[in-house]
């Protein structure tokens, strides 16, 4: 009876995660989903792979678009302010850049009930773009009567004679301005180039869906976007050089922290047919790093969250509590409500990290070490950043969570890689992300002196800044010294954010404490002197949600946004990111994480994890009925196992694979069906 109330009881719980949990930011709040053209949807910021000179920001608003939603259709509002903040110097509260658009429509043919007739537009839309550089007090206008694209309604409506007798891509490409000051802009419609599982989110935490394909909840809708890119001269710090070189990651002047917002005017006044705006402008809606207000703060807080500055949210000590100790972290731990929510079984918090260390809700964490001689010199000595980061007790997060949030990173032990700390966590390791910009709340944090991975390297992921640690902790490129260096990645989220990176799980993967790894904090599972690379840090490194990309590919050009669906055509059917819940899971080769490969269209398979230790887990699927055999070798060739071997019907299956009895080495696992389709599998057992 007591289980069965347990579990009553974690049910509970979270089904009130799952409906206050959203996209990125997509109807998060209730005041705002009420309200969705003054909606922040999403906001990214990264160095330019293009002109790696100059920082790309992109700010979404107006989630959930249907390209087909007519008459009428999707634009920016008129009574609004959409405001892009920067902020560049922790010394001074308040933002030292700030971009404002304000958009104007103009009716060219009031006689139709068409939004494009014959050339002409029903709701023609333009934009002034203005810049203050002294907190708000003076703007200067950069960009008047800047071209917003119209929705791409169809065919008809964009490229015959009797629409617009042109094409989408060259309304994209015209819209794309610079202002008098240098700046490169571009505000419209476009793509969503958010992915998520909405549906699996909703239906009770099931993220990896346990049955069924996982499904891009966003692809095929639109947004709309405001772009901007600016030299880095214009952002740094007084005092930096204009451009910065690869050994100025350290470098403090070169991190800024950026949020977007949207207000509105105080009163509203309906008359008929009409509508007036007046009064003092009000912020309504905020968006710094994404799914802050959608899985940290919960529904009580959401509105008032919202109304907030970062500059006005670190005084306020209510809102510290939610990443002290996050709900989500609830659903990660077998002690509290874990068990309910399947999809996330794979992560799971340390709660005897070293034997000694408890990250656990409600728990302490390193508080225990504060004043020691252990910490002294270190980032968590009051002397060097104050109470920041070791605040109290009972806030086990307060050294990951809330830092990565809040101020960024700082390049000071113990946030370095394990790399070089000889098992010690909390000693000096091998450099890593500094993004510490400790002024204001929650912003996108970004160094712009981290080089950008070009986006066909070998080795760019979704999966930023995790796997530019992967890459610092094992392969021997980077992992042979302490140095500081570049890695592939270093430039992903949360530094800054890219519009690949796979902002959800990494997110998942932070609240299950994989910083905390990084720098040492091994997992429960590891024991002294063994290797760090245990089955728990194996299971956090290969958790996926089962949408891995967007639905779209994106362009390799300012504003590199894909154009926007269009209201008469379909989405190409690529709704679902992963063809199967195996397509979407995820390997760790020992050098980084890379996806399985699949030969023929008839038979995949996959096993997880990969290294292992004494067990694995072999999962295939075959499309049609058949006789299949699964085969294990070892480097001779020799035959180790047979896992399968007979007749079964189309479906997905997985078989476990006890290895304790084979020695550390590399294996192939060979499948055959019976149509002849072949796949050899690498598996690599360590000890």
């Amino acid at each position: 009876m007591k289980n069965f109330i347990k579990y009553f009881l974690s049910l509970a719980v979270v089904a009130a995660f799952c409906c206050s949990a959203n996209a990125s930011s997509h109807r998060e709040a209730p005041l705002i989903a009420d309200d969705p053209l003054a909606d922040n949807v999403d906001l990214y910021a990264f160095r330019s792979p293009e002109r790696p000179n100059n920082i790309v920001i992109i700010a979404t608003y107006v989630p959930l678009q249907l390209p087909h939603g007519g008459p009428n259709y999707y634009q920016f509002g008129e009574d609004i302010r959409y405001e892009i903040h920067i902020d560049n110097d922790a010394s001074k509260p308040g933002d030292e850049i700030t971009y404002r658009f304000t958009f104007s429509k103009k009716n060219e043919d009031p006689t139709t009930f068409f939004n494009i007739r014959l050339g002409k537009e029903n709701l023609k839309t333009t934009y002034k773009l203005e810049r203050s550089i002294n907190g708000g007090k003076d703007w200067i206008t950069i960009l008047d009567n800047g071209p917003v694209p119209p929705y791409n309604i169809g065919q008809r409506s964009i490229e015959s004679p009797v629409g617009l007798n042109t094409t989408y891509d060259e309304l994209m490409k015209q819209a794309i301005r610079y202002s008098y000051t240098g700046e490169r802009v571009f505000a419209g419609p476009t793509d969503d180039p958010f992915f998520v599982d909405l549906g699996g989110v909703f239906d009770l935490g099931d993220l990896p869906r346990q049955n069924g394909t996982p499904r891009d909840g966003i692809a095929c809708m639109n947004t709309s976007s405001i772009a901007i890119e600016i030299p880095i001269s214009f952002l740094r710090q007084k005092g930096a050089p204009s451009l910065p070189s690869d050994a100025d990651i350290l470098d403090s002047r070169y991190i800024i922290g950026v949020w977007a917002s949207a207000s509105r005017r105080q009163i509203r006044t309906l008359s008929a047919g009409a509508e007036e705006h007046s009064g003092d402008w009000v912020q309504v809606s905020r968006l710094g790093m994404p799914l802050t207000n959608e899985a940290v703060i919960p529904i009580g807080f959401k509105d008032y969250w919202n109304a907030l500055s970062p500059y006005e949210e670190i005084n306020d000590t209510q809102l510290d509590g939610f990443f002290y100790n996050p709900e989500l972290a609830l659903y990660m731990d077998d002690d509290l409500f874990g068990g309910a929510v399947p999809g996330f079984a794979p992560l799971r918090i340390q709660r005897n990290s070293l034997g000694s260390f408890d990250f656990g809700n409600g728990q302490d964490g390193l508080f225990a070490l504060k004043g020691s001689a252990a910490v002294a010199g270190t980032a968590l000595d009051d002397a060097i950043f104050g109470t920041l980061l070791l605040p109290g007790p009972g806030m086990p997060r307060s050294v990951d969570l809330w830092p990565i949030f809040h101020t960024g990173v700082p390049n000071f032990p113990p946030y370095q890689l394990a790399t070089g700390k000889n098992g010690n966590p909390l000693a000096a390791g091998k450099p890593f992300i500094n993004n510490f910009l400790p002024n204001g709340g929650d912003m996108l944090r970004l160094n712009m002196a981290v080089p950008p991975t070009p986006r066909d390297h070998p080795q760019f992921s979704s999966l930023g800044i995790i796997q530019a640690a992967v890459l610092g902790l094992t392969d021997p490129t980077y992992a042979s010294n302490a140095n500081l260096e570049f890695i592939p990645n270093m430039d992903g989220f949360p530094n800054g954010r890219r519009l690949e990176d796979d902002v959800t799980r990494i997110e998942l993967q932070a609240v299950s404490g994989i910083a905390l790894a990084a720098i040492g904090l091994w997992y429960d599972d590891y024991v002294v002197g063994g290797s760090p690379v245990t089955q728990d840090l194996l299971d956090v490194l290969t958790y996926t949600t089962g949408v891995e990309k967007n639905d779209a590919d994106f362009t390799k050009k300012f504003p590199f946004l894909a154009k926007p669906w269009a209201g008469d055509g379909s989405c190409g059917g690529t709704i679902a990111a992963a063809t199967s819940p195996m397509a979407a899971i995820q390997q760790v080769n020992g050098v980084g994480l890379a996806a399985p490969q699949f030969f023929g269209e008839k038979l995949m398979m996959d096993n997880y994890p990969n290294p292992f230790t004494s067990r694995t887990t072999v999962r295939y699927e075959l499309a049609e009925a058949g006789e299949i055999s699964i085969n294990v070798y070892n480097a001779a060739g020799q035959v180790v196992a047979s896992l399968v071997n007979g007749q079964q019907d189309a479906g997905q299956y997985t078989v476990e694979f006890n290895t304790s009895d084979l020695k550390p080495g590399v294996y192939f696992a060979k499948a055959t069906g019976s149509s002849g389709t072949q796949q050899v599998l690498k598996m690599i057992k360590t000890n």
